[in-house]
């Protein structure tokens, strides 16, 4: 981190984020060098960071989750699915929305391999999840660990 702090003076580097970090690791690193992001495994099957993402928010730095699309259960994977048939709107779509809809400094990266893909994954910010499906969607993740 130090080296890269020393590049970013220099002008080589613009902006420093982190990946796979606690929270414990970032202030560490922030006491070398301004952080303005942070990418962790996160998505509505696997939501442990929420504490984490609402502390980023408060201090103004981007919480890019990985992997926005996958690692879902078949349980999970059908609650999903009745969320989406209740919105008429794909699974993924409403995975993004939830994502987008957790909090403010959220910023996706969801990948794709068409341009169909891509547009369908663009629905999902206008997609407006409504209080019982966000809830519904959160228990989805409850209790589970990585």
């Amino acid at each position: 981190m130090t080296v890269l702090a020393e590049l970013k003076s220099e002008g080589l580097i613009r902006h420093l984020g982190l990946s796979n970090v606690s929270p414990k690791q970032l202030a560490e690193a922030q006491t070398i060098t301004e952080i303005v992001c942070v990418q962790n495994f996160y998505n509505v099957a696997q939501h442990n960071d929420d504490a984490f993402v609402g502390d980023l928010a408060e201090q103004g730095i981007a919480y890019v989750p990985f992997f926005p699309l996958g690692g879902f259960t078949p349980v999970q994977s059908s609650a999903l699915d009745a969320a989406a048939a209740s919105l008429e709107a794909t699974p993924m779509q409403v995975a993004l929305a939830w994502l987008l809809q957790r909090s403010p400094n959220i910023l996706l990266i969801p990948g794709t391999s068409s341009a169909d893909h891509l547009r369908e994954n663009l629905k999902a910010a206008t997609l407006q999840l409504p209080p019982e499906v966000i809830l519904a969607l959160d228990s989805i993740g409850e209790g589970v660990k990585q």
